[in-house]
């Protein structure tokens, strides 16, 4: 039941909620990314429910490259921080709203994945993508991220959707948003 009618109610008064409430961080996002990076709205084609391809939308973190230049080098201070705290995902909230996204659920990967899919990694796909999702609360203890681990995380999430499970991933996402900001904190502290 709550998979079907309340994960969506859920959804639509709690990105109504938040766009609402952090308008004015939006609109602060907004205008930072413009004035340092350029244009602030980042735009990707990702697939969702059933293999459905749409847009997602995220505040820009990276200067924009003319030509093929790694991601290191087109890094700058503010996109960091935007990236550390989360901020650059606010535009998702849109994307909830217009029924593309959950707040939890798998996180939507390239459309190149499609293709390497097994039918057991397909699975991910039966349910909308989420800003956050199981396997991002449970990361490797050393940073990098098993493919098998988080495919296998995604789809025991789609197997096992709660209200309760739903509530314990939004509660870890805020407590390592936390923890990120406080570590990107104490490293500006310790290089200035």
């Amino acid at each position: 039941m709550y998979k079907k009618y309340f994960k969506r109610l859920f959804d639509i008064i709690f990105s109504l909620s938040l766009i609402v409430l952090l308008s004015p961080v939006m609109i602060l996002v907004f205008f930072l990314v413009w004035f340092v990076i350029g244009y602030p709205i980042f735009k990707q084609k990702r697939p969702g429910l059933n293999n459905k391809i749409f847009t997602l939308y995220k505040f820009k973190t990276l200067y924009d490259s003319i030509k093929k230049i790694p991601e290191s080098k087109r890094e700058c201070k503010s996109g960091n921080f935007l990236r550390k705290t989360g901020l650059d995902e606010l535009p998702q909230l849109f994307n909830i709203l217009i029924n593309d996204m959950s707040f939890i659920g798998p996180r939507p990967l390239l459309v190149e994945y499609l293709k390497k899919y097994t039918s057991y990694e397909k699975k991910r796909h039966t349910v909308k993508p989420g800003i956050t999702g199981l396997a991002q609360v449970n990361p490797e203890p050393n940073g990098i991220k098993s493919w098998s681990k988080s495919i296998r995380l995604d789809i025991y999430y789609v197997n096992n959707i709660s209200f309760t499970l739903d509530m314990q991933i939004l509660l870890k996402t805020f407590k390592l948003i936390l923890r990120k900001k406080k570590q990107y904190n104490d490293f500006k502290k310790f290089y200035e």
